[in-house]
């Protein structure tokens, strides 16, 4: 997932350090199982001598306010329970069950909301992200929702039970722009088609107008700025701009795909940052106190130190990552373990089958260019025959392919040991990274700059300066580093970023995961807590 560019960031003034909100959580929570011993629970938690308390009005403030973080209200019934509360409030006394009813539904909604807003709506591993939806730090939202309002913090707590990590509060406050940008009617009529399919620098065009009320409102182009009679100027710059934070070529040229882009509603931008919040709720981006987090979408690899809420960004660099028709790059989040420096490339059967075997038999002197050799037993073996070919094909060999100039892997490979054999490597095509879209490996994911990666997860071994990490690269020979501490690795995936600076980034969806998660989504079972809330729309 995607992060702010600001180096160091603080993820919310509000929030309160994690021992100062433990130590509350534990004296509420130890208030709360006294007072439920004694009481069994028979008193109702939102209402006072009939009434209801403020925290009742704080709870179905916060259910009307749930689209703020992504969230449906609807799932909640909180018209239902606002009416509700509000008829409570009224004057005339409810009915003891009536009032239990209320009480019930309000309760089960809350307890609902928090879990969403937490670690999110459905399990990951139902679009194929093999995240676990189990925390580190078991979250129950019903004890924390008690705790919350024996303490009289229910506000802060439901601030405190959203991602914490500095990129969600920054779509929060995105998600609230382009949801005002919606009701503007700015892209009620799509930008005319250019003649030629085609805008260039200095050309004519009937949609200038239009485009640049577009692009001032989204941010590109400076306010008040007059509309060329041409296409040049200031409004270049503007799309250029526009074409950076859409994950386009930054040439100024309005081709089919910028046109499509520009074309693209906020209504559908808010569907966009949504889904990427959600993803927040369970993507384990504060997994230790150092990560490394590859974004796939944005074909990009940070690796940062994040300690006591705040964010320090170590390095950011370019990436490849699988293929989008047939070798996508799996999501997950694992340990790294160990480098090796001018490794071996053991093929993957896969490949050895649909490529290697193929090019071997067509060109003989192809295994040998390549440096390719059979593995039988634990020998190697430099001989290409059609039998051995055979035996790789039959699965009683395999092929590796020895360090060198040539080798897939480049010369360093970084471990995280999985299930799927995927790896950071380098590359011995680095021109690859100049192209915009980056989706060209067999699934694993080839880094940029590995001497600098290599420094960042090496950084308590001291001894690994970048000199013996440059010779160990060149030496031609296998060498196995195991890293003192194991280094999370997550591989994750966001198409929306809102950068510290208020500008956000849209970025395709080369995977289909946005559309995944969406269908997910809707084809969620109707939550327990709308029809409970139902229950709550009663008469006195």
């Amino acid at each position: 997932m995607p992060m702010t560019a600001t180096a160091v960031i603080s993820t919310r003034p509000s929030t309160p350090h994690p021992r100062r909100k433990r130590t509350w959580m534990r004296a509420a929570l130890c208030a709360w199982f006294i007072g439920a011993a004694t009481s069994a629970w028979a008193q109702p938690l939102w209402f006072a001598n009939g009434r209801p308390t403020q925290a009742a009005q704080q709870a179905v403030a916060a259910l009307a306010d749930a689209g703020a973080d992504g969230l449906e209200p609807r799932d909640y019934d909180a018209d239902g329970l606002k009416r509700a509360i509000a008829q409570a409030d009224s004057g005339t006394a409810l009915a003891p069950e009536s009032l239990d009813r209320v009480d019930n539904a309000l309760t089960v909604a809350m307890r609902q909301y928090l879990s969403d807003l937490h670690k999110g709506r459905i399990d990951p591993r139902q679009i194929h992200v093999n995240f676990s939806v189990a925390d580190e730090t078991p979250f129950d939202p019903d004890s924390y929702l008690h705790a919350a309002v024996a303490a009289n913090r229910l506000p802060a707590a439901i601030h405190e039970a959203a991602p914490s990590f500095p990129l969600y509060p920054t779509l929060r406050d995105a998600l609230s722009r382009y949801r005002a940008l919606a009701t503007q009617p700015l892209w009620n009529t799509p930008l005319p088609t250019p003649p030629g399919n085609k805008l260039a620098i200095g050309q004519p065009y009937d949609g200038l107008a239009q485009m640049a009320q577009r692009l001032e409102a989204l941010g590109d182009l400076p306010q008040g700025t007059p509309v060329p009679k041409k296409y040049e100027g200031a409004l270049v710059t503007a799309v250029e701009s526009f074409q950076k934070r859409h994950g386009l070529d930054a040439d100024g040229v309005i081709g089919q795909g910028t046109l499509a882009q520009l074309n693209t509603t906020p209504s559908e931008r808010v569907k966009q940052i949504a889904l990427t919040m959600e993803r927040l709720r369970w993507t384990p981006l504060t997994a230790g106190p150092r990560v490394i987090v590859v974004n796939i979408p944005e074909f990009m690899l940070r690796a940062y130190d994040y300690v006591d809420g705040k964010l320090d960004i170590k390095l950011e660099m370019k990436v490849i990552v699988g293929k989008a028709l047939n070798t996508r790059t799996p999501m997950f989040r694992e340990d790294m373990r160990y480098i090796e420096f001018s490794p071996y490339w053991n093929v993957p059967p896969s490949i050895a089958r649909s490529e290697v075997v193929p090019k071997s038999r067509r060109d003989p002197g192809y295994f040998t260019r390549q440096g390719f050799e059979f593995v039988s037993g634990g020998q190697a073996i430099t001989t290409l025959s059609s039998a051995n070919l055979d035996a790789v094909l039959n699965g009683q060999m395999r092929i590796r392919q020895r360090p060198g100039p040539l080798n897939a892997l480049g010369d360093i490979k970084f471990v995280f040991p999985n299930n799927q054999n995927i790896y950071l490597h380098h590359t011995p095509t680095p021109q690859l990274f100049q192209r915009g879209r980056r989706d060209f490996s067999h699934g694993c994911i080839r880094v940029e700059e590995p001497v600098q990666l290599a420094k960042f997860v090496l950084q308590d071994m001291p001894e690994w300066t970048e000199e013996r990490i440059r010779q160990a690269m060149s030496k031609g020979k296998s060498n196995t580093i195991a890293l003192k501490q194991p280094l999370p690795v997550v591989l994750a995936y966001g198409t929306a970023i809102a950068r510290a600076d208020g500008r956000v980034y849209f970025l395709p969806d080369i995977y289909g995961q946005d559309k995944l998660l969406e269908q997910a989504l809707r084809q969620r079972n109707p939550p327990a807590t709308a029809r409970a809330g139902k229950l709550a729309q009663t008469t006195p």
